[in-house]
């Protein structure tokens, strides 16, 4: 997180640098600022959590803005237009916008966009005509039509005079307003799936165009480290800032999947002193860095599996799928992929994984030798080349004074004879140790996979 975050210093991160990064055409010595208002009163509630913010932010950020505030409000057009005043003040040139084009009498984005610009609603035919395409063929399948559906095509066809229309993704359209003295709207429907599918005409549209031709892209630089604490790097930087002067470059640091994220977003003309910072950064904690240039986890384990030639399969029990469902997220992992078991029984795990019955009375089902015999099992059933095995307690119950909640075990085994195991004491909730689980095994597979030269 950057500035304004809450939270802890774990979930806080830390932000070094100027207040915003300097844009060497703006007079202000600060990049162009943008927010993005999203609206939805089932957001407020809790029943839904908001995806597109986040990634509306990821994107600004990537085109070079300056992403001040995100705001959520509800289906009321004065919280709405009380947004967009709080963010045009702030000095945002770009304000993008998500939610409440539907067809419903709550949906009321394009109205108050409107009169935020200080323009009246007129009626697109042509867009009008297109979105009677679409409901047609819905109407066709659903035997749902009559005055109700043309009202609601018309409602959505009507635009902020002067505004660009963007082509529905669903069946609603997307606006570009112009607001005279600024900032620019952006105006996007709810759906994620309708949004980021409209994100490329938003950006093509001749205002928005012309706004990005005079962003200055940021150059930032991600880095990525497993097991080393944010403290670390904190000290780093407070020994390289007795060296150097960093306020040209924003640091910011993140805590995601058990990994520490630090992004280093230079102002333009400081792109060598980020790259010297990066370097510092590197070298300094080599032992714990994932990648140097933001690759995930996902994608070098993706990759050092396809480049090996290797297989995987997994045999889980307190985790109850989530390896094998983080290993099959990406598309064409069914080249590396062999299969999965679910094991959380102990009848499951030894009729079938082959677990020996008197292991788990011996040593009992949560230990470092049941996960290599899950491991083992896994790799024999599904002829793989790596097997994982993971046991434990998840809790929020079962834990014993020897065997606490949150104590984990882990086992990697290989077809060559590799053998990693792991048996932490991982913290928080039950959906906490359940989720570190997965990331340290894909930490353990990558190891695993690592270790063996490529094939010929």
């Amino acid at each position: 997180m950057g500035k304004g975050g809450t939270g802890s210093e774990t979930d806080r991160g830390i932000d070094r640098g100027i207040d915003g990064v300097i844009d060497a055409a703006s007079p202000t010595g600060r990049r162009p600022r943008a927010g993005i208002v999203v609206t939805g009163s089932e957001l407020l509630t809790g029943a839904i959590p908001d995806r597109n913010g986040p990634w509306l932010a990821e994107r600004l950020g990537e085109l070079g803005f300056e992403v001040a505030h995100l705001l959520i409000v509800g289906d009321r057009p004065e919280d709405l237009a009380d947004a967009l005043r709080f963010v045009a003040d702030a000095g945002a040139e770009l304000i993008v916008t998500s939610g409440g084009l539907g067809p419903t009498a709550d949906d009321l984005t394009g109205e108050v966009v409107a009169a935020f610009a200080g323009v009246d609603l007129v009626l697109d035919e042509d867009m009008q005509a297109h979105i009677a395409g679409i409901l047609a063929r819905w109407a066709a399948r659903t035997g749902f039509g009559g005055p109700a559906l043309e009202a609601a095509n018309r409602k959505q066809a009507m635009v902020p005079r002067g505004a660009v229309a963007l082509d529905p993704v669903g069946t609603a359209p997307g606006l570009v307003v112009s607001r005279p003295g600024g900032p620019l709207v952006v105006v996007l429907p709810g759906p994620p799936r309708e949004l980021e599918g409209m994100w490329p005409a938003a950006l093509a549209a001749e205002p928005v165009a012309a706004l990005l031709a005079r962003v200055p892209r940021a150059q930032a630089r991600s880095l990525r480290y497993f097991g080393l604490p944010e403290s670390e790097i904190a000290a780093t930087l407070r020994e390289l800032e007795s060296q150097l002067d960093l306020s040209a470059v924003e640091v910011t640091t993140c805590l995601r999947h058990s990994e520490l994220e630090v992004d280093l977003r230079p102002r333009p003309g400081a792109e060598d002193l980020a790259e010297k910072l990066a370097g510092e950064l590197v070298s300094r904690h080599a032992k714990h860095l994932v990648s140097a240039d933001g690759t995930s986890t996902d994608e070098l384990v993706a990759r050092a599996l396809l480049d090996g030639g290797l297989t995987v399969a997994t045999g889980e029990s307190c985790t109850g799928g989530l390896l094998a469902g983080r290993l099959v997220d990406r598309p064409g992992s069914s080249s590396y992929v062999a299969g999965g078991v679910v094991a959380y029984s102990n009848e499951a795990k030894v009729e079938m994984l082959d677990v020996p019955a008197e292991l788990i009375d011996r040593h009992g089902a949560v230990s470092p030798q049941v996960a290599r015999a899950l491991a083992d099992g896994a790799r024999a059933r599904f002829g793989a080349d790596i097997g994982v095995g993971i046991t434990g307690v998840a809790g929020p119950d079962g834990g014993s004074e020897t065997k606490p909640v949150g104590y984990v075990c882990f086992c990697v085994t290989t077809a060559d004879g590799q053998v990693i195991s792991r048996d932490p004491v991982l913290p928080g909730s039950r959906s906490d140790i359940r989720e570190r689980s997965v990331d340290l095994a894909m930490h353990l597979i990558l190891r695993a996979a690592g270790a063996r030269p490529p094939s010929p």
